[in-house]
Protein backbone atom coordinates (compact mmCIF):
# COMPACT_ATOMS: atom_id res chain seq x y z
CA UNK A 1 0.00 0.00 0.00
CA UNK A 2 1.31 3.35 -0.77
CA UNK A 3 0.34 7.05 -0.94
CA UNK A 4 1.29 10.13 -3.65
CA UNK A 5 4.64 11.04 -3.84
CA UNK A 6 5.05 14.50 -1.34
CA UNK A 7 7.15 16.95 -2.74
CA UNK A 8 9.04 19.23 -0.42
CA UNK A 9 10.68 22.88 -1.74
CA UNK A 10 13.47 24.55 -0.37
CA UNK A 11 12.74 27.89 0.17
CA UNK A 12 15.93 29.31 2.24
CA UNK A 13 19.60 28.02 1.91
CA UNK A 14 22.44 29.18 4.58
CA UNK A 15 25.79 27.77 3.50
CA UNK A 16 24.30 24.34 2.74
CA UNK A 17 26.99 22.12 0.64
CA UNK A 18 24.76 20.67 -1.64
CA UNK A 19 21.83 21.84 -2.40
CA UNK A 20 20.18 24.88 -3.68
CA UNK A 21 17.07 27.14 -3.44
CA UNK A 22 13.96 25.90 -5.69
CA UNK A 23 15.21 22.36 -5.45
CA UNK A 24 12.35 19.57 -5.03
CA UNK A 25 12.23 16.80 -2.81
CA UNK A 26 9.82 13.60 -3.24
CA UNK A 27 9.46 11.50 -0.90
CA UNK A 28 7.51 8.41 -1.02
CA UNK A 29 6.17 6.18 1.80
CA UNK A 30 5.03 2.94 1.56
CA UNK A 31 2.87 0.73 4.12
CA UNK A 32 4.56 -2.36 4.49
CA UNK A 33 2.55 -5.34 5.93
CA UNK A 34 3.59 -7.50 8.76
CA UNK A 35 3.77 -10.77 8.24
CA UNK A 36 2.18 -13.36 10.92
CA UNK A 37 1.15 -10.87 12.78
CA UNK A 38 -2.60 -10.79 14.49
CA UNK A 39 -3.57 -7.57 14.79
CA UNK A 40 -2.73 -6.08 10.46
CA UNK A 41 0.02 -4.21 11.56
CA UNK A 42 2.56 -2.42 9.53
CA UNK A 43 5.79 -0.31 8.64
CA UNK A 44 6.26 2.39 6.80
CA UNK A 45 9.21 2.74 4.38
CA UNK A 46 10.13 5.70 2.25
CA UNK A 47 11.79 6.38 -1.04
CA UNK A 48 13.52 9.90 -1.21
CA UNK A 49 14.07 11.56 -4.58
CA UNK A 50 17.10 13.90 -4.53
CA UNK A 51 17.01 16.68 -7.27
CA UNK A 52 18.95 15.68 -10.12
CA UNK A 53 22.64 15.89 -10.64
CA UNK A 54 22.34 16.35 -7.05
CA UNK A 55 23.96 13.69 -3.93
CA UNK A 56 22.34 12.58 -1.54
CA UNK A 57 22.03 14.02 1.98
CA UNK A 58 21.65 11.37 5.13
CA UNK A 59 20.50 13.98 7.67
CA UNK A 60 17.88 15.67 5.13
CA UNK A 61 16.70 12.19 4.45
CA UNK A 62 16.40 11.14 7.83
CA UNK A 63 14.11 14.16 8.87
CA UNK A 64 11.97 13.71 5.50
CA UNK A 65 11.18 10.18 6.96
CA UNK A 66 10.56 11.28 10.28
CA UNK A 67 7.77 13.14 8.85
CA UNK A 68 6.49 10.11 6.37
CA UNK A 69 6.10 8.35 9.41
CA UNK A 70 4.96 10.53 11.91
CA UNK A 71 1.66 11.50 9.55
CA UNK A 72 1.50 7.56 7.98
CA UNK A 73 -0.69 8.97 5.22
CA UNK A 74 0.34 11.79 2.92
CA UNK A 75 -3.56 13.48 3.28
CA UNK A 76 -2.61 13.87 6.95
CA UNK A 77 0.50 16.08 6.13
CA UNK A 78 -0.23 19.58 7.03
CA UNK A 79 1.37 22.83 5.24
CA UNK A 80 3.81 23.23 7.04
CA UNK A 81 7.53 24.39 7.19
CA UNK A 82 10.53 22.17 8.63
CA UNK A 83 14.30 23.01 8.72
CA UNK A 84 16.75 20.22 8.17
CA UNK A 85 18.58 19.77 11.48
CA UNK A 86 21.78 20.75 9.78
CA UNK A 87 25.73 20.40 9.27
CA UNK A 88 27.79 22.94 8.35
CA UNK A 89 25.23 24.68 6.61
CA UNK A 90 21.06 24.94 6.67
CA UNK A 91 18.04 24.64 5.16
CA UNK A 92 13.98 25.76 4.75
CA UNK A 93 11.67 23.30 3.12
CA UNK A 94 7.65 23.63 2.31
CA UNK A 95 5.29 21.20 2.02
CA UNK A 96 1.57 21.78 0.45
CA UNK A 97 -1.04 19.60 0.12
CA UNK A 98 -0.86 21.33 -3.82
CA UNK A 99 2.01 19.60 -4.17
CA UNK A 100 1.13 16.08 -4.16
CA UNK A 101 2.23 13.86 -7.41
CA UNK A 102 0.66 10.63 -8.07
CA UNK A 103 2.81 7.61 -8.37
CA UNK A 104 1.95 6.87 -12.08
CA UNK A 105 2.67 10.42 -13.23
CA UNK A 106 5.78 10.73 -15.03
CA UNK A 107 8.12 13.22 -13.00
CA UNK A 108 8.13 15.58 -16.00
CA UNK A 109 8.50 19.82 -16.12
CA UNK A 110 5.01 20.17 -15.04
CA UNK A 111 5.07 18.35 -11.82
CA UNK A 112 8.50 20.76 -11.43
CA UNK A 113 6.40 23.41 -12.21
CA UNK A 114 3.27 22.48 -10.20
CA UNK A 115 5.99 21.39 -7.28
CA UNK A 116 6.82 25.63 -7.35
CA UNK A 117 3.19 27.21 -7.76
CA UNK A 118 3.06 27.98 -4.57
CA UNK A 119 6.22 30.69 -4.78
CA UNK A 120 5.28 31.74 -8.32
CA UNK A 121 2.66 34.23 -6.67
CA UNK A 122 5.49 36.05 -4.96
CA UNK A 123 6.51 37.09 -8.30
CA UNK A 124 6.30 40.56 -10.15
CA UNK A 125 4.69 39.19 -13.18
CA UNK A 126 2.28 36.62 -11.34
CA UNK A 127 1.37 38.99 -8.85
CA UNK A 128 -0.61 41.27 -11.70
CA UNK A 129 -2.96 37.75 -12.28
CA UNK A 130 -5.96 37.09 -9.79
CA UNK A 131 -4.89 34.23 -7.59
CA UNK A 132 -7.98 32.23 -8.84
CA UNK A 133 -6.69 32.72 -12.15
CA UNK A 134 -2.90 31.90 -11.42
CA UNK A 135 -3.25 27.90 -12.62
CA UNK A 136 -4.55 29.29 -15.66
CA UNK A 137 -1.78 31.18 -17.12
CA UNK A 138 1.13 28.61 -15.50
CA UNK A 139 0.23 26.44 -17.66
CA UNK A 140 1.56 27.83 -20.10
CA UNK A 141 4.87 28.07 -18.67
CA UNK A 142 7.47 25.65 -19.15
CA UNK A 143 10.59 25.15 -16.39
CA UNK A 144 13.98 24.49 -18.18
CA UNK A 145 17.51 24.49 -16.26
CA UNK A 146 20.36 26.07 -17.86
CA UNK A 147 24.14 25.48 -16.96
CA UNK A 148 26.78 27.87 -15.82
CA UNK A 149 27.89 30.10 -19.21
CA UNK A 150 25.01 28.66 -20.88
CA UNK A 151 23.62 31.53 -23.62
CA UNK A 152 19.94 31.85 -23.04
CA UNK A 153 19.12 33.95 -25.49
CA UNK A 154 21.36 35.84 -28.39
CA UNK A 155 21.01 38.85 -29.84
CA UNK A 156 19.99 39.21 -33.08
CA UNK A 157 18.34 35.86 -33.08
CA UNK A 158 14.33 36.45 -34.26
CA UNK A 159 12.17 36.98 -30.78
CA UNK A 160 10.64 33.79 -29.76
CA UNK A 161 9.62 33.86 -25.71
CA UNK A 162 9.50 35.49 -22.89
CA UNK A 163 11.58 33.94 -19.76
CA UNK A 164 11.18 34.73 -15.97
CA UNK A 165 13.88 33.36 -13.42
CA UNK A 166 12.55 31.49 -11.11
CA UNK A 167 16.22 30.10 -9.15
CA UNK A 168 19.86 31.46 -10.24
CA UNK A 169 21.16 34.36 -11.98
CA UNK A 170 21.86 35.71 -15.69
CA UNK A 171 23.45 38.66 -16.90
CA UNK A 172 22.63 41.03 -20.19
CA UNK A 173 25.98 41.33 -22.71
CA UNK A 174 26.57 44.12 -24.47
CA UNK A 175 28.07 43.85 -27.97
CA UNK A 176 31.71 44.27 -26.59
CA UNK A 177 31.16 41.13 -24.05
CA UNK A 178 30.54 43.70 -21.39
CA UNK A 179 27.87 42.57 -18.88
CA UNK A 180 25.71 45.76 -18.23
CA UNK A 181 22.97 44.10 -16.13
CA UNK A 182 22.57 41.46 -13.99
CA UNK A 183 18.88 39.75 -13.17
CA UNK A 184 18.04 37.25 -10.42
CA UNK A 185 14.97 35.32 -8.95
CA UNK A 186 11.63 37.04 -9.71
CA UNK A 187 13.03 39.42 -12.90
CA UNK A 188 11.83 38.87 -16.33
CA UNK A 189 13.66 39.52 -19.63
CA UNK A 190 12.67 38.41 -23.80
CA UNK A 191 9.64 40.52 -23.12
CA UNK A 192 10.72 43.25 -25.43
CA UNK A 193 11.44 41.30 -28.75
CA UNK A 194 7.70 40.09 -28.20
CA UNK A 195 5.73 42.74 -27.58
CA UNK A 196 7.58 44.88 -30.64
CA UNK A 197 7.81 42.37 -33.00
CA UNK A 198 11.23 42.62 -33.51
CA UNK A 199 15.23 40.51 -33.22
CA UNK A 200 16.42 40.08 -29.57
CA UNK A 201 18.18 42.97 -28.39
CA UNK A 202 20.66 41.79 -26.00
CA UNK A 203 22.30 38.58 -25.55
CA UNK A 204 21.64 37.04 -21.83
CA UNK A 205 23.90 34.29 -20.12
CA UNK A 206 23.32 32.40 -17.01
CA UNK A 207 26.35 33.04 -14.96
CA UNK A 208 25.13 29.98 -12.45
CA UNK A 209 23.05 27.09 -12.71
CA UNK A 210 19.68 28.98 -13.62
CA UNK A 211 16.08 27.46 -13.91
CA UNK A 212 13.86 29.52 -16.06
CA UNK A 213 10.18 29.58 -16.72
CA UNK A 214 8.93 30.38 -20.25
CA UNK A 215 6.35 30.68 -22.56
CA UNK A 216 6.47 31.20 -26.10
CA UNK A 217 5.34 34.05 -28.53
CA UNK A 218 1.61 32.96 -29.60
CA UNK A 219 1.00 32.17 -25.59
CA UNK A 220 2.22 35.55 -24.41
CA UNK A 221 0.01 37.33 -26.52
CA UNK A 222 -2.94 35.57 -25.54
CA UNK A 223 -2.45 36.01 -21.87
CA UNK A 224 -1.30 40.08 -22.37
CA UNK A 225 -5.07 40.48 -23.47
CA UNK A 226 -6.87 38.72 -21.36
CA UNK A 227 -4.97 40.52 -18.33
CA UNK A 228 -5.05 43.73 -18.99
CA UNK A 229 -3.00 45.04 -15.94
CA UNK A 230 -0.25 43.02 -17.28
CA UNK A 231 0.25 45.67 -19.87
CA UNK A 232 0.78 48.19 -17.30
CA UNK A 233 3.12 45.87 -15.81
CA UNK A 234 5.03 46.33 -18.81
CA UNK A 235 5.00 49.28 -19.38
CA UNK A 236 6.29 50.06 -16.22
CA UNK A 237 9.22 47.74 -16.92
CA UNK A 238 9.99 49.35 -19.97
CA UNK A 239 10.19 52.41 -18.12
CA UNK A 240 12.29 51.14 -15.80
CA UNK A 241 14.80 49.10 -18.31
CA UNK A 242 15.08 52.56 -19.67
CA UNK A 243 16.42 53.95 -16.91
CA UNK A 244 18.68 51.48 -15.84
CA UNK A 245 19.47 51.30 -19.16
CA UNK A 246 20.60 54.84 -19.38
CA UNK A 247 22.16 55.36 -16.04
CA UNK A 248 25.03 53.27 -17.62
CA UNK A 249 25.29 55.82 -20.44
CA UNK A 250 24.91 58.67 -18.19
CA UNK A 251 28.55 59.04 -17.32
CA UNK A 252 29.57 58.95 -21.20
CA UNK A 253 27.31 61.74 -21.71
CA UNK A 254 27.70 63.74 -18.99
CA UNK A 255 27.40 67.42 -20.11
CA UNK A 256 27.92 68.04 -24.08
CA UNK A 257 26.67 64.81 -25.94
CA UNK A 258 27.27 64.10 -29.64
CA UNK A 259 26.76 60.62 -31.22
CA UNK A 260 24.74 58.55 -33.72
CA UNK A 261 21.40 57.17 -33.71
CA UNK A 262 22.49 53.59 -34.54
CA UNK A 263 24.63 53.71 -31.28
CA UNK A 264 21.60 55.12 -29.09
CA UNK A 265 18.18 55.30 -30.46
CA UNK A 266 16.24 58.49 -29.57
CA UNK A 267 14.11 57.16 -26.80
CA UNK A 268 17.04 56.06 -24.67
CA UNK A 269 18.39 59.49 -25.86
CA UNK A 270 15.50 61.68 -24.27
CA UNK A 271 15.70 59.19 -21.48
CA UNK A 272 19.03 59.74 -20.37
CA UNK A 273 18.91 63.78 -20.60
CA UNK A 274 15.58 63.45 -18.76
CA UNK A 275 17.15 60.82 -15.62
CA UNK A 276 19.91 63.28 -15.58
CA UNK A 277 17.70 66.89 -15.17
CA UNK A 278 19.76 67.78 -18.27
CA UNK A 279 19.32 71.45 -19.46
CA UNK A 280 19.94 72.58 -23.17
CA UNK A 281 19.20 72.11 -26.69
CA UNK A 282 19.32 68.98 -28.81
CA UNK A 283 19.76 68.64 -32.05
CA UNK A 284 19.09 65.91 -34.39
CA UNK A 285 20.80 66.34 -38.02
CA UNK A 286 20.45 64.23 -41.00
CA UNK A 287 17.24 62.90 -40.65
CA UNK A 288 14.83 61.88 -43.45
CA UNK A 289 12.46 65.28 -43.08
CA UNK A 290 15.06 67.63 -41.90
CA UNK A 291 16.80 68.92 -38.96
CA UNK A 292 15.05 68.35 -35.49
CA UNK A 293 15.81 70.62 -32.40
CA UNK A 294 14.59 69.83 -29.09
CA UNK A 295 14.53 72.37 -25.77
CA UNK A 296 14.71 70.50 -22.41
CA UNK A 297 14.67 71.69 -18.89
CA UNK A 298 15.76 70.05 -16.20
CA UNK A 299 14.85 66.84 -18.47
CA UNK A 300 11.23 68.30 -19.29
CA UNK A 301 10.81 68.82 -23.12
CA UNK A 302 9.76 72.14 -23.40
CA UNK A 303 9.84 72.68 -27.38
CA UNK A 304 10.40 70.52 -30.02
CA UNK A 305 10.34 71.08 -34.03
CA UNK A 306 11.04 67.99 -36.72
CA UNK A 307 9.81 68.58 -40.13
CA UNK A 308 7.01 70.46 -40.51
CA UNK A 309 6.04 69.54 -36.78
CA UNK A 310 5.62 70.84 -33.71
CA UNK A 311 5.78 70.19 -29.75
CA UNK A 312 3.80 66.44 -29.24
CA UNK A 313 4.09 65.51 -32.72
CA UNK A 314 7.61 66.14 -33.65
CA UNK A 315 8.54 64.67 -30.77
CA UNK A 316 6.63 61.14 -31.36
CA UNK A 317 7.69 61.34 -35.25
CA UNK A 318 11.51 61.66 -34.06
CA UNK A 319 11.46 58.63 -32.11
CA UNK A 320 10.71 56.84 -35.38
CA UNK A 321 14.16 57.59 -36.40
CA UNK A 322 16.74 55.44 -36.09
CA UNK A 323 19.84 57.13 -38.03
CA UNK A 324 21.03 60.44 -37.61
CA UNK A 325 23.52 62.41 -35.63
CA UNK A 326 22.80 64.38 -32.44
CA UNK A 327 24.01 66.98 -30.66
CA UNK A 328 23.43 68.44 -26.86
CA UNK A 329 24.16 71.70 -25.91
CA UNK A 330 23.76 72.63 -22.45
CA UNK A 331 22.26 75.87 -21.60
CA UNK A 332 18.86 77.49 -22.90
CA UNK A 333 17.86 81.22 -23.67
CA UNK A 334 16.32 83.22 -20.48
CA UNK A 335 12.98 83.45 -21.93
CA UNK A 336 12.75 79.40 -22.21
CA UNK A 337 12.90 79.16 -18.19
CA UNK A 338 9.14 80.46 -18.39
CA UNK A 339 8.13 78.15 -21.18
CA UNK A 340 5.72 75.29 -19.93
CA UNK A 341 6.44 71.57 -20.55
CA UNK A 342 4.89 70.04 -23.73
CA UNK A 343 3.59 67.18 -21.31
CA UNK A 344 4.44 64.72 -18.14
CA UNK A 345 7.86 63.31 -19.87
CA UNK A 346 7.08 59.58 -19.53
CA UNK A 347 3.94 59.46 -20.33
CA UNK A 348 4.98 61.28 -23.92
CA UNK A 349 7.61 58.50 -23.90
CA UNK A 350 4.88 55.76 -23.47
CA UNK A 351 2.79 57.02 -26.46
CA UNK A 352 5.20 57.76 -28.47
CA UNK A 353 6.33 54.12 -28.04
CA UNK A 354 2.92 52.45 -28.72
CA UNK A 355 2.91 54.98 -31.75
CA UNK A 356 5.60 53.56 -32.80
CA UNK A 357 5.29 50.19 -32.23
CA UNK A 358 1.12 50.59 -34.04
CA UNK A 359 3.26 52.48 -36.84
CA UNK A 360 5.77 49.35 -37.15
CA UNK A 361 2.63 46.81 -37.20
CA UNK A 362 0.90 48.36 -39.94
CA UNK A 363 4.16 48.67 -42.12
CA UNK A 364 4.84 44.96 -41.96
Amino acid sequence: MGFPKVVFCIIETRHCPLFRYGDNFGVTGIAIDMQNSDDNSHVITTVIHAPANRESCKILSADLTKIIIEYERADKIPDCLISCSGCTGSIRLEHSRDMYVKEDEPDDGSNQLASIMHLLSNFSFFKNIDKNNLQDVVQFFKLIKYDKSSIIIRKGDPGGNFYIIVSGKVEVINDTGIAISSLGRGEVFGEMSLICDEDVGATVQATEATQILYIDHKHFKKILEKYPSLQLYFTRLMAKRLTDSNKIRSDDYASGMIGKLEEIPPEALFQTLNVNNKTGILTITQLPKGNARFSIRHGALIKAKYGDKSGEPAFYEVLRENEGRFKFTPGLPPEDFEVPEIGYFMKLLMEGLRRVDEHNTKAN
